[in-house]
């Protein structure tokens, strides 16, 4: 009895050796490896839960879309005060330095150019350094108000400047300034009406300031929004 107990054992042990070499698994443990530690899902959970997830993701492509709209307007608002700051500009010079020739040539690159200027570095400076998380708020307003100082208005001054008076010397409109003393003859001379810069000076500082605390305002609420969606 004790010879047949112990072949009964071996060829136990025979078997499950042979099963284990085959790479089978006994059916209790492949259940357990299967649902140890993860719910088991029905097909109609999984077919409820798909179009939950895809409204959740329609919805947040859309508010993402709306966001980067409102944020896109307020920066061509921006650039585009800029432009009629360099209008206003080219004018002034042309009227101080009695310029009357090339005057589309002056008034599409006083229009343009600042505009892209605006744009550019309000993207860079402002935009890209929000979504990248570098800036606070009132870092944001500042640079924006900067931005607007000198893209909207000191850059459009300086660039009105310099056009229209080589157009001056070229065309001999003024009388020419003594030598050496080029740029305090011709800021003497554009002193007066040069003044009325001060409007877009105040309006382009008003609008960096109020676009500044409008882009971090949005940005923070889509900020905040997106986590508690997560």
């Amino acid at each position: 009895m004790a010879a047949l107990g112990r072949e009964a054992g071996a060829d136990l042990k025979d078997a499950d050796v042979v099963q284990v070499r085959a790479g089978e698994v006994p059916k209790d443990i492949r259940m357990a490896t299967y649902t140890h530690g993860q719910p088991s899902l029905s097909l109609g959970d999984t077919e409820f839960r798909r179009p939950m997830v895809i409204e959740i993701i329609e919805k947040k492509f859309e508010y993402l879309r709306k966001e980067k709209t409102l944020n896109i307007y307020g920066t061509v608002f921006f650039g585009t005060a800029a432009s009629f700051s360099g209008i206003m500009a080219n004018f002034i010079f042309r009227h101080c330095f009695k310029v009357k020739h090339d005057a589309l040539k002056t008034y599409a690159s006083l229009t343009t150019l600042p505009f892209l200027s605006t744009v550019v570095t309000y993207k860079l400076l402002v935009t890209d350094a929000l979504y990248l998380g570098n800036i606070s708020q009132e870092n944001c307003v500042l640079r924006s108000s900067l931005i607007g100082i000198v893209c909207g208005v000191l850059y459009p001054c300086g660039l009105a400047f310099s056009k229209n008076g080589r157009l001056a010397v070229k065309y001999h409109t003024v009388p020419l300034p003594p030598k050496g003393r080029v740029l305090l003859y011709w800021l003497l001379l554009c002193q007066t009406e040069i003044k009325a810069m001060m409007i877009p000076l105040v309006l382009q500082t008003v609008f960096g300031i109020f676009n500044g605390l409008q882009h971090y305002a949005r940005f923070g609420s889509t900020l905040e929004k997106n986590v508690h969606e997560d």
